[in-house]
Order: C-alpha cells, then sequence, then structure tokens
C-alpha cells in the first residue's frame, strides 16, 4: 500500500489528480487578492498562483521565507502576506485554495512541502531580514503546521531555508532532481526532505543566528524515551520503538504534530491522539488491544506511549503465505490456506466484538491495523486507535483505507462489520480496493473467491451481503464486459480500450492530456511512460489510428514547458522518438538538440530516465534518418555504460534489477548494438550486464526467481523485477544462448507463472509477465496457458468507462490511461500477444503471438 496516492484521491473520483482551484468559489484564494493592474505579472503553476512584480530579477537561488498556515486562519495570513509583498513590490507564490492547502497538509500527503502556504523570494539577505521582521508583527498570534524541511523564524508561522529560485536539475541517485549551483559552478541536489539543513558553503545570515539558536537549545533530557527505531511515518508524525530511561519495558511512541496530519475532516494528529488516548483507556484490559502508559508533550509535538504488539501486519503476512502468487499451488495447499484464513477471520470478529461490548467503533480496521504473532498460534491485535469513537456519538471516521471504509450510509458498529466484511474476500482475492472504484466487481470477487479455495456455502454471499450498496440508486451498472465472454472478441476489446483513452482526453488542461499514474505531476504529462507522448504511441502500434489535435497538443506542450529530463519514458528522448515516428522531424530535432547538456550530465544507467534509453533512441534514429552521427552517439552512450557496468555498485536493499530500472535496459542496447555491428563484444557486455541484475534475484520457495525487494518482499514485474530480466535474456539467448545469464531463463520464466498479480498494467502488473512469457520463441504448453490466463484474468480490473474499456493503474484506487500503469499499456501488450507487435520501443516484436481462447 503506497499511501502517497491518497493525497492525490481528493480531486477527482476517477482518475489520480492535483487539487486544483476546481473547489467552490469561496475556496478560491486568488479572489481576495488583487493585483495592481500594472507593474506585474500573474501566471499559474500546478496548484501554485504566482505573481512576480515587473522588473525585479531574481538570483537562481538563496534564503526564501515559508509561510504556514492552518485551514481556519490561510486567507487571513494570506491577505496580510499579499498587502505587505505588494506594497513592497517582493516575488511570492502562494497554494491557489483551501482544499489545496487540505490536500497538501493531509495525513499521507509528501512530509518535505507540507504546510506551506506561501514562499516569498528575497533578492538578498538584507531583504529577507526586513521582511521577516515585517511580517512577524504583521502575523504575530497566528498558527500553522511547522515545516520540518525549514528553520523556524520567532515564534509565528515564519520559516526559512535556502534552495533554488529558478529551476535546475541534477541528477542523483537516478533521478532528476532541482538543483542549487555551488561557488565552483557545479550542480547539486537541493535538498528537499523533512528536516532542516544548510548546504557546506552557505553563511548563515545574522538575522538568523538568534532562530539557530533556538532550535539548539532543547534540552534531550527532557524526552523520557531513547527512540530505538522508526516503524512509520506520515505527514501527521511519526511511530517509534523505544526504550524508558528510567527503565521498564519497550513501548511503542505514537508522534502527533499540531495543524498537521489533517483528516478529510480537517481535524489534525493532536486532536486524533488525544481522542486515542481517551478510547484506548476506556479498552483497558480487552485482549487484543494495546495498554497505554502516558501522553505528553516535548516541545510543540504530542506523544502517546503504548504497549508494544508483537507481530506482523496482516498485509505482510498476506504476501508471505498468499498460495496463488506460487505456481503449483495443489487443491490441499488451498485447503490448508483457508482453513487458516478462516481462522484469521474469527479471531479478528471476536476482537472487534469484545470492542464493541465497550461501546466503542474502531473505525478504520484494515491488514496493516491488524497484528498476526505467527509465534503464539496467529493471535491478533489490533493497532492504530485513532479513528476509534463512542458508537453513541454519531461520529464517523475521516480517515480510512481504500476497500476497508465503509461507505456514508453505514453508522456505528456497521462501519466495523463492514471492514470485517471486506477483510473476509481480501484474505481469499485482495482486490478490495478496487470495489470502491467500481463497486460493480464486488460479485465477481465473492465468487472467485469463494469458487476457487472451495469455501463454505454462503461464505461469499454473507460478506456481499454487507458490502453491497443499500440504496437502489446506489446500484452498481452491470459488471459484465466483453473480457468476461468465455471466447472474448479481441478486436473488439482493443477497440474498447481506445475509445476509452480517447474519452478520458482533456485538451483544455496544459498540465496532461490523458490522465495516468500520479508520476505525472513530478515528470510532467507530455512524458512517453506517464503522459501524452506514450499514449498516442500505443494508439498508433495497435491500429487505432493518428489523433492531430492531441499530436499538436503534445508539440505545444514540449514548447511551452520544455522537458527538464533527457530519459525516454519520464523526458525529451522518448517524446522525440514518438515526434519522429509521427513525422514531425523539425521539432524531434529541436527537443534532441536542447537536451545535449543534460545527456552530458546523466551518469544513471537505466532505460527509464537514463543512458540507457538515451544510446537505444539514438540508435533508432540512426536507422530511420540513415544518420552516422547518431549511431556515432549511441555507440558513445553504449561504451559510457560498459565502463559504469565495469563499476556498477553491488545490489542494495531495495530492488532497482529489471527492464526500467536496472541493468537489463543497458543489456538491451548491447544487444541492438551487437545486432547492427556485429561485434560479439557486445554480446558479452550485454551477458555481464543482465548477470549483475541476476545478483537482485533469490529463489523462491517454487523454484521461480524473483528480485529481492527489501527483507520480505520480492518482485516478478516488468519495470522493476524478474519479467523485465526475462524480456532481454530471452533476446540474449537468440544470440548467444550459452552465455551465463540464459542458464536462468528457466526460473526467470517460473516467475511470470503465478495465478495473482495485483495490478493488470504493463510494466507493473500483469500484463509484463505475460509479454515476458510470450517473448518465448518456442514456448512449453504450461508457458502458454500461463498467458492464456494472464490475459483471462483482465477481467478482474476491466471498468466501462464512455461505452469504452478502462483499467486502473497503481493501487486500484482510480483509472489510468498511460504507458507504465495504465490502459495503454495494456493496449500494448494485447497487440504484442495477439497481434505480434513491438509492445515496447526498441523490444521487437513477439516471435510467436497468441491465439488465446479461454
Amino acid at each position: 500500500m503506497d499511501l502517497r496516492y491518497e493525497a492525490f484521491c481528493f480531486a477527482d473520483p476517477l482518475f489520480y489528480d492535483e487539487q486544483q482551484e476546481i473547489g467552490a468559489q469561496a475556496d478560491d484564494f486568488a479572489t481576495a487578492l488583487p493585483v495592481p493592474e500594472t507593474g506585474w505579472v500573474t501566471a499559474g503553476r500546478g496548484v501554485w498562483r504566482v505573481l512576480h512584480p515587473e522588473g525585479r530579477t531574481l538570483p537562481g537561488q538563496g534564503w526564501k521565507i515559508h509561510v504556514s498556515a492552518g485551514l481556519d486562519n490561510a486567507l487571513r495570513v494570506l491577505v496580510q502576506v499579499h498587502e505587505y509583498c505588494v506594497e513592497h513590490r517582493i516575488a511570492y507564490k502562494h497554494l491557489r485554495s483551501v482544499l489545496t492547502l487540505l490536500a497538501r497538509n493531509s495525513k499521507y500527503a509528501p512530509r518535505d512541502g507540507s504546510a506551506k502556504l506561501v514562499t516569498i523570494y528575497p533578492v538578498d539577505d538584507n531583504e529577507l531580514e526586513q521582511v521577516l521582521e515585517d511580517l512577524s508583527v504583521r502575523l504575530e498570534g497566528e498558527h500553522g503546521a511547522y515545516i520540518l524541511s525549514d528553520l523556524r523564524y520567532g515564534n509565528g508561522p515564519l520559516y526559512v531555508r535556502y534552495g533554488g529560485f529558478a529551476e535546475q536539475w541534477v541528477e542523483h541517485d537516478g533521478n532528476r532532481v532541482l538543483a542549487i549551483r555551488k561557488p565552483d559552478g557545479r550542480l547539486v541536489p537541493d535538498k528537499r526532505e523533512p528536516k532542516f539543513s544548510v548546504p557546506d558553503w552557505v553563511k548563515i545570515p545574522a538575522c538568523l543566528q538568534s532562530s539557530i539558536a533556538a532550535r539548539k537549545a532543547g534540552d534531550p533530557d527532557q524526552f523520557p524515551y531513547q527512540v530505538t527505531k522508526s516503524l512509520h511515518f506520515s505527514n501527521g508524525g511519526g511511530v517509534y520503538l523505544a526504550d524508558p530511561k528510567a527503565g521498564g519495558d519497550q513501548v511503542v511512541l505514537k508522534e502527533a504534530r499540531p495543524y498537521a496530519g489533517l483528516d478529510r475532516a480537517r481535524i489534525d494528529a493532536v486532536e486524533r491522539l488525544r481522542r486515542e488516548h481517551q478510547v484506548l483507556d476506556r479498552l483497558a484490559g480487552v485482549p487484543g488491544v494495546p495498554r497505554v502508559f502516558e501522553r505528553f508533550t516535548v516541545w510543540e509535538h504530542h506523544y502517546l506511549a503504548m504497549e508494544y504488539m508483537p507481530g506482523i501486519s496482516l498485509g505482510n503476512w498476506l504476501a508471505r503465505n498468499y498460495p496463488l502468487t506460487r505456481r503449483g499451488t495443489t487443491d490441499a495447499d488451498l485447503a490448508a490456506y483457508a482453513q487458516r484464513a478462516q481462522d484469521i477471520v474469527a479471531r479478528v470478529e471476536e476482537t472487534i466484538e469484545a470492542i464493541h461490548a465497550r461501546g466503542v467503533v474502531f473505525g478504520d480496521l484494515h491488514p496493516l491495523n491488524i497484528l498476526i504473532d505467527e509465534d503464539h498460534d496467529d493471535r491478533i491485535s489490533l493497532i492504530d486507535f485513532e479513528m476509534a469513537f463512542d458508537v453513541e456519538s454519531g461520529d464517523r471516521p475521516a480517515l480510512g483505507a481504500p476497500g476497508f471504509r465503509a461507505p456514508a450510509d453505514r453508522a456505528g458498529f456497521e462501519i466495523d462489520e463492514y471492514a470485517v466484511a471486506a477483510l473476509r474476500l481480501w484474505l481469499f482475492l485482495p482486490l478490495s480496493q478496487l470495489t470502491e472504484l467500481a463497486p460493480a466487481k464486488l460479485r465477481g470477487i465473492a465468487d472467485f473467491a469463494e469458487r476457487r479455495f472451495a469455501l463454505p456455502d454462503g461464505y461469499a454471499d454473507t460478506a456481499v451481503t454487507v458490502l453491497a450498496p443499500r440504496a437502489a440508486s446506489a446500484e452498481p451498472a452491470p459488471a459484465h464486459t466483453e473480457l468476461d465472454e468465455q471466447e472474448p472478441d479481441w478486436s473488439l476489446v482493443r477497440k474498447q480500450i481506445a475509445e476509452a483513452i480517447l474519452a478520458s482526453a482533456t485538451p483544455g488542461r496544459e498540465d496532461r492530456l490523458f490522465p495516468g499514474d500520479i508520476e505525472q505531476f513530478r515528470v510532467g504529462g507530455a512524458c512517453f511512460g506517464v503522459g501524452a507522448a506514450g499514449v498516442l504511441h500505443a494508439l498508433d502500434v495497435a491500429g487505432a489510428g493518428r489523433f492531430p489535435e492531441h499530436e499538436r497538443w503534445l508539440i505545444e506542450s514540449v514548447r511551452r514547458d520544455p522537458p527538464t529530463r533527457p530519459g525516454f519514458y519520464d523526458g525529451s528522448y522518448g517524446i522525440a522518438y514518438v515526434l519522429e515516428n509521427f513525422g514531425y522531424r523539425d521539432e524531434a530535432t529541436k527537443l534532441l538538440a536542447s537536451s545535449a547538456r543534460l545527456v552530458e550530465q546523466t551518469t544513471e544507467h537505466a532505460l527509464d530516465t537514463g543512458l540507457a534509453g538515451i544510446g537505444l533512441t539514438m540508435l533508432h534514429f540512426a536507422t530511420v534518418r540513415q544518420d552516422n552521427e547518431f549511431g556515432r552517439q549511441a555507440l558513445s552512450t553504449a561504451v559510457r555504460l560498459g565502463e559504469a557496468l565495469e563499476t556498477a555498485a553491488p545490489p542494495g536493499n531495495f530492488a532497482r534489477a529489471g527492464l526500467l530500472s536496472g541493468w537489463s535496459g543497458p543489456a538491451l542496447l548491447f544487444i541492438r548494438l551487437y545486432e547492427r555491428t556485429g561485434e560479439p563484444a557486445w554480446l558479452s557486455f550485454a551477458d555481464q550486464a543482465l548477470t549483475r541484475d541476476l545478483e537482485e534475484c533469490v529463489e523462491a520457495d517454487d523454484g521461480s526467481l524473483q528480485v529481492r525487494d527489501g527483507a520480505v518482499r520480492t518482485l516478478p514485474y516488468a519495470g522493476i523485477g524478474s519479467a523485465g530480466i526475462l524480456l532481454v535474456a530471452e533476446q540474449l539467448a537468440r544470440h548467444r544462448p550459452d552465455a551465463v545469464a540464459c542458464e536462468s531463463l528457466p526460473g526467470l520464466r517460473e516467475s511470470c507463472r503465478g495465478e495473482f498479480v495485483i495490478h493488470p498494467g504493463l510494466l507493473y502488473g500483469r500484463c509484463g509477465l505475460a509479454l515476458a512469457l510470450g517473448m518465448d520463441p518456442d514456448p512449453a504448453q504450461p508457458i502458454r496457458e500461463a498467458i492464456d490466463l494472464h490475459l483471462a484474468r483482465l477481467a478482474w480490473y476491466a471498468v466501462p468507462f464512455k461505452g469504452g474499456l478502462a483499467f486502473p493503474g497503481n493501487q486500484l484506487l482510480r483509472l489510468s490511461m498511460d504507458v507504465k500503469t495504465g490502459s495503454a499499456g495494456v493496449l500494448l501488450a494485447l497487440a504484442a500477444l495477439l497481434d505480434g507487435k513491438e509492445a515496447l520501443p526498441f523490444l521487437g516484436s513477439t516471435p510467436s503471438p497468441q491465439t488465446t481462447g479461454r
């Protein structure tokens, strides 16, 4: 569960989006902030409104001032800042609305950007001092959440941080990040972390010395615990393991920050912590509920010390034990799992009933709040009682996990009963969050769970009775789609997917054309991976046609907002590839030329963001234009990759192996260079690169070979995972079947045969596994059956949309149309598997298109 996605679910019920100025007019701050008719330039930049006085030139970087505020005083604070900045002709930007402020200060919004309502740009240290002095008087007594990345000035809502004013970019840890320039001219990352830091060459102005002293003045002896481990962070605070300094058993400390971590009822973390303390006191002695020891405040942060409950989350337990992710699961395996899962549900119900007997609604039951202690007969504990409430109060939880949070027509104990019913199905088919996006999927999920696990008659009906919408008007539309047919008309399916993609287009927006993953709002809506370039490419490859009005949008977007990244999937090279193929040669040439310096600065190896994608694009241009200069550039890029491979860092704790993120991308470039030059050394480099990715793999208990990610999780996907290695290793085997990496082909293929995959998409889901299996030039019957099963299971996810079919993206909370996570990727996979088309640039066609049935 990636909690970042929740913050992008506020704005639209169907698609991930940033909270724009789409709320009621009363929420639009701009209406209260008149700008002089002359002498000022205003512009929109995403969720920000920028105001800049004409004739004033800002430095590229310096000390910037941030202003924080709560929802209740935001407009009042903003008016004061606006009047002051206009009067003194100082550039600044502000969030557009209260809804935007709520979204950015919500519990699971990014912590490094939280609480910032205003950013002010002083031109030098003298102006910095003057603005701080003047605004501290104007804003005396105002409150706001603490801005974790900054230094607080005084006791009010003013904060400062040294950073970039103008956008500059540099590569760091495989990503392009905002940069600042050192005195020697080199660009380095502009650190945007949830802690205050100053670049080592920057002198702290005299006006901030007292603030620095105040920050250092905190007495560590005031804190009565020694923190030993961080368990979890949110925008509202952290959760830690700690030892009492006075002695005693280990405890869990929960931290709450004032005015931060807002929920949809606009309640902050401190108030939720107070309520949690009250509830835990009331539940004292209930088995499976942690004891509470004390609540205390240190500095401005509030803490609750609770009993440590042993075990792992039920979510992690499922990842370890769910049988349908393994190959070769037997009926006995399914029966044993089913019995254990039903026992777990019974224990959860018993604990919830004991809580209800005290008159309390838990309010936030979901797999991450349930702990299971496998060392003590699967003993169950519940954690995180901040949403719990007295059943007589009439309250409702304002936060909740998708798929487990009850609809508005449930009240009191029914809220927990709804979550338990969802848990009953989730343990057997963990797609509960999909039912929130598409309620009509509920019946199919329940029927599959009951049938596949041979559950007792009525098990599924019991859950559906609780989960189904109650109001007649709330009955979901029929769930049946063409994909549910015994033998789908695949031509019709592809036509419907294309229709849904086109129906989702928003050409009137400048930030994106097609809705996709939340990554759009980091890298832009034009790129290949999550933007318009990839979607238009997919429509063309799949035979859906060309769309000149959308192509114009892509060209205008690049002209208006040139990419600041050179990568194939996240930047200029992927866009140039599509423009070239569409015949916009001049535009493609200009885009490549404008990216030359970015390419020179790039050291990242990956196909997604780095040199592998850049080199493959150059090789493509050399071929289609018959231009040897592009060929020389591709060769030079490959040489850089070969040198980097020789000194590549050993595998880390978290996975990077696979087509997009690992050394499989460079291996693909090496193979293509061999095919162009006939030089066998390139195959040796490809073998070495794939072997490097294979070093990140572990053999699972079913004999499959999967990429290790952390201590517990393994990944089979194409973007990051074993399917991505397989896609390239199959191509190496065509030229050098005795290569070291090709010895792993059987284990890699087995990793793609699991029956359950949580996402449908191409790079991070089921379609990528099917595509990787389809690269086998002579697939055995089990491989063909696995491909057919993957295609059949697409029915789980397909959602009718405006006469077509759409697919949910990552986390299954919203529909996505992009290549990486959504419908465009599904469309490409079907074109490859059924028609032999090239699923992704540079991969080549599948050697044996499927003629699939059921």
